[in-house]
Order: structure tokens, then sequence, then C-alpha cells
């Protein structure tokens, strides 16, 4: 019972965060704004990607960051559309090789991103790199509201389910 209850509080929590993203990048068009969302499980991050146009009516560009970047400004600016898309989702930073250097340099750049990019960022980011851009960027992280956290069930209440099942 206490599973079906916990996937229920997270379905609902989850639906819930994801009309916050929409809002938030709806509020936020032709500005910009640092959105982060934070979801440790990498496929449910893309079941939320792939419900978000149900939610929005914004196109979103998505990027997907290579290992080997070395600045987050200069990849964005690289890979962005002319025009400026609506709203940009940035994904893979947990797999960025030099994480550190790159969060450090994103800090040092901040304000190019407020004169360079008029749209809504938003930074797909686990517990571990949320941590590394707390510390290590904290003048670029001081830009986003709280994260928007998308949660999978707690695991130990998946298993007492599976043991009472």
């Amino acid at each position: 019972m206490t599973h079906q209850f916990d996937l229920e509080d997270s379905a609902i929590s989850n639906k819930r965060s994801l009309r916050k993203l929409e809002r938030a990048i709806t509020l936020s068009q032709g500005q910009f704004s640092l959105i982060l969302v934070c979801c440790n499980c990498p496929s449910l991050r893309l079941r939320v990607v792939n419900r978000l146009p149900e939610f929005s009516s914004v196109q979103i560009q998505e990027l997907t960051l290579h290992p080997s970047v070395n600045t987050l400004f200069t990849t964005i600016l690289t890979a962005m559309e002319e025009p400026p898309p609506p709203a940009l989702m940035v994904f893979g930073l947990e797999s960025v090789v030099a994480i550190d250097q790159v969060l450090i340099a994103t800090n040092l750049v901040r304000d190019e991103f407020r004169k360079q990019f008029p749209f809504p960022l938003v930074l797909c980011v686990n517990d571990e790199i949320l941590q590394k851009l707390i510390r290590l960027a904290p003048d670029f992280r001081s830009w986003a509201a709280n994260p928007i956290r998308f949660e999978i069930p707690n695991i130990q209440s998946l298993e007492r389910a599976a043991v009472t099942a």
C-alpha cells in the first residue's frame, strides 16, 4: 500500500514540478533567466523533457554538452540558432570532464549570459552538479530560484513493496 502512495505522491509532485518549469519558462520569455532543474535519474529526466510540450507551447531548443566542453558560455553561443530560441535546455553537465573549470569560467563571465542570451536558460543537473554549481559558481547560481526537482519514489519503499507483494 505504501508503494502505491509513494508512486502517486511522486507522480503528483513531478506533475507540479513540470507545471512550475513551464510557468518559469513562459514568464521569462524575451529575457535572460536561469532555471535549474534537478533530477538524479536520467530516464526520469528524459520523460520530463518528453512531457514538457504537453504543458508548454514554448519551443525549447535542446543542447547536450560533449564531455570535452571547456566553457558553457561559448558552447551555448556557438550552438545557438538565429534568431535566438524562446528557451534553451542544456543537458550533460554531469558528463563534462573538466566540470570544475567550466563552472568557474561560467561564474567569471556570468554578465555575458544576460547580455547575449535573451531567453530562459534551463540547466538540467543532478545533486552532485548542483553542489558544485553552488560552490564554484555562486554568483551565477544566485540568479536562479530554488531548483525545480523531479524525484523517483524512495528506493526503500519500492523494495518493501516488492517484498510484501
